[in-house]
């Protein structure tokens, strides 16, 4: 049971969480309400999805021959011989069943748009490692985090609890995703020397270190822009502190530290990081209610 945990990588799962909690509550402060029961079935689907990403991920890396000994990053359950490829792919496949049966509520409430989520969301569980176009293999891992756990996400969280496409919709997935992208980079330029080694083209390898910064820089400077555009008063903005501070906490941090070990405590901070904005945009979306 340890090794199906250490495979099914919990430390990840806010990446799902956390848009549905940001989508149900911006359709709060949309319409004046939230369906508890939809929002139950849209994070359980999403929260399989994940760790369904997450067994493909640990059977296809040492499949490939991407896990070493030399990694910095937690161990393998595949690539250490916990568990067998065939039991790590056998588990993928149940998640992906269990997110279609949380997912058909959602089909039933919103017809069709669910659909056109589920399928490439479904595909790209196993295509962000594996298939003919591996997205983590190729540099598009952090697009891939922005558009799926940001922008369709958050959005499709919106329509499902609304039956409508908002704008502010986007936006806010827009910042989500770029914050769940922070960790994909960071996680990246930890790696970098074993990827290198592996032909995993992140784009720590592809773009070099100084691009993968600003790249973060970036990101996080999306994020916070978005939360001025969304919600703009300054009193509102302050609940976003936290977040920020631990934000900037992680660019000096990644600037001032080369690859190692310590980066797993960047990673911790950059979940961190997202949690905390994820509760200031509820605070500040139940404020707006009231």
């Amino acid at each position: 049971m340890n090794a199906y945990l250490l495979a099914s990588r919990p430390k990840t799962l806010p990446a799902a969480i956390v848009p549905v909690w940001v989508g149900c509550a911006l359709a709060y402060r949309l319409t004046g309400a939230w369906d508890g029961w939809l929002a139950f079935y849209t994070v359980m689907s999403a929260v399989w999805i994940q760790v369904a990403t997450n067994f493909f991920n640990d059977a296809i890396d040492s499949e490939k021959g991407a896990d070493t000994d030399a990694r910095l990053g937690p161990v393998r359950a595949t690539a250490a011989g916990q568990l067998s490829l065939k039991t790590v792919y056998t588990a993928a496949f149940v998640c992906l069943l269990l997110a279609a049966a949380f997912g058909w509520p959602l089909f039933v409430a919103r017809g069709w748009p669910m659909i056109a989520i589920a399928v490439p969301s479904f595909y790209l569980a196993y295509g962000y490692t594996g298939g003919p176009l591996p997205l983590a293999y190729r540099g598009l891992g952090e697009l891939f985090v922005i558009l799926f756990f940001g922008l369709v996400a958050v959005m499709g969280t919106v329509f499902v609890q609304t039956g409508v496409w908002y704008v502010q919709a986007l936006v806010a997935g827009l910042a989500i995703g770029c914050l769940s992208a922070v960790l994909i980079a960071i996680n990246n330029l930890r790696d970098v020397d074993e990827d290198r080694l592996n032909d995993k083209r992140t784009l720590a390898v592809k773009w070099g270190r100084p691009a993968v910064l600003r790249l973060v820089w970036m990101m996080c400077l999306i994020a916070y822009t978005s939360a001025v555009w969304l919600f703009g008063s300054v009193p509102g903005l302050l609940y976003f502190l936290p977040a920020f501070i631990v934000g900037l906490l992680i660019i000096g941090n990644i600037y001032k530290h080369l690859p190692s070990q310590i980066y797993n405590k960047f990673l911790a901070m950059a979940a961190l990081q997202l949690i905390l904005y994820a509760a200031a945009f509820m605070l500040n979306c139940d404020a707006s209610v009231r």
